[in-house]
């Protein structure tokens, strides 16, 4: 039989060993296949695709060494990660990084000591492993604890436990990853201050943490040190949370609010707590979420971008300093595709994949090679192969992965 070549394979009657795509990207087949296979599995839809290199960029604050350059020096513009160009998602955390590869591997940068899930007080400024496992997936942190979920959807956290931050219904910290419970179905956490909301796959979502604020749903302003489901639905689709307040989007499209009214951040037109959901205007379109320092970013199915609360460095994007109790768009585009927030500042990719910023600019953590703040959105450089960005609070970076 005559050897022929097909997408970069030899092809024989040996079948090959199919790694599936990772985050619909990824995965191989090494091997041979016969050409009649090849075309089989082409016209299938099950040839995997290739790995798409993702380098991972970040600016701004470095005082622990979280952008991971070897060093504690700030950064004005984004600035590549080390030389590793297969990373697949990044998650800023409280002076620190949380970021995945193409293979599920878990690195972590930045603050060491109870925060840090490497079982140490080193503090680390390029990126070091999380143990050897390839399941990490999806993280999400808060100001003294960080959450993670798995591929398999089971739950992990680490930290401390001030305020019930950790659901582990106890008070004793946890400086390497610990599961909570046995289930796997959770898909999606979101964390404030010191409380966390995670969703599960069968549309309910579960809370834990500080609840001074009504921010745990509870109709209660009670601390819970373990997960407490909010109300009996099931049709919750995604969730938000700024410092104290919580944010989830129905599957129908409306989205709800409670917790802390500071600034207007639950977006109902007053500054009052809530501590049982409220829903946002009446409208059926809100598709994501993103919460930052008592004030929101919501993007809506027709891509328009829309945020409200606390304003004082024009975090908002609204060319202003005024503060927002309601929604109140984002300029008047309609192709935001990806949000973050931080204290003062917040980001945003475009389905063009452009990345802009806008707020505080003190440690250059906009990436616009200066220092000074922005009351509405700036693009950053002129890329537009952006994918990931993620900020946190307290950490004053932006970092994100970029396509190759």
């Amino acid at each position: 039989m005559s050897v022929q070549k097909y997408p970069g394979r030899v092809l024989s009657k040996t079948p090959p060993t199919i790694t599936p795509p990772v985050d619909g990207e990824g995965g191989s087949a090494p091997g041979v296949w016969t050409l009649s296979e090849a075309l089989e599995n082409q016209k299938a839809g099950t040839w995997p695709k290739k790995v798409i290199p993702r380098e991972l960029y970040g600016s701004g604050q470095n005082f622990y060494g979280q952008l991971g350059q070897n060093d504690t020096i700030d950064r004005s513009s984004p600035t590549q990660v080390g030389t590793e160009v297969y990373w697949a998602g990044v998650t800023g955390g409280n002076y620190s990084s949380l970021a995945t590869t193409t293979t599920n591997a878990f690195f972590y940068t930045g603050r060491g000591g109870s925060y840090s899930p490497l079982n140490d007080t080193v503090d680390r400024s390029s990126p070091v492993q999380v143990g050897a496992l390839t399941n990490w997936n999806k993280f999400s942190s808060g100001r003294s604890n960080q959450t993670a979920i798995k591929t398999d959807g089971t739950l992990w956290v680490w930290g401390t436990t001030t305020f019930g931050a950790l659901p582990t219904n106890d008070v004793i910290n946890r400086s390497s990853p610990v599961q909570i419970g046995a289930d796997t179905d959770w898909s999606e956490s979101a964390s404030g201050s010191f409380h966390t909301i995670a969703l599960k796959s069968n549309g309910e979502i579960w809370v834990w943490g500080y609840g001074n604020t009504g921010a745990l749903g509870q109709n209660n302003a009670l601390n819970s040190s373990s997960p407490v489901q909010v109300g009996s639905s099931t049709d919750w689709a995604s969730v938000g949370a700024s410092l104290t307040a919580t944010y989830a989007i129905k599957t129908g499209g409306t989205l709800y609010a409670w917790g802390g009214g500071f600034g207007g951040a639950l977006g109902n037109s007053s500054a009052v707590n809530k501590s049982s959901p409220v829903q946002i205007g009446a409208l059926t379109n809100w598709s994501s979420i993103h919460g930052g320092a008592y004030m929101a970013l919501a993007v809506k199915t027709d891509g328009t971008l829309w945020a409200w609360g606390y304003n004082t460095n024009g975090q908002l994007g609204h060319n202003s300093t005024v503060d927002r109790s309601s929604p109140v768009q984002v300029g008047a585009l309609t192709d935001w595709a990806k949000t973050t927030t931080s204290d003062n500042g917040s980001a945003a990719i475009k389905t063009d994949g452009t990345l802009w910023t806008w707020g505080k600019n003190s440690e250059g953590q906009l990436g616009l090679n200066d220092t000074i703040s922005r009351s509405s959105p700036v693009q950053v450089g002129s890329n537009t192969n952006w994918n990931v960005v993620s900020s946190y609070a307290e950490a004053k970076e932006i970092l994100g992965t970029t396509k190759g």
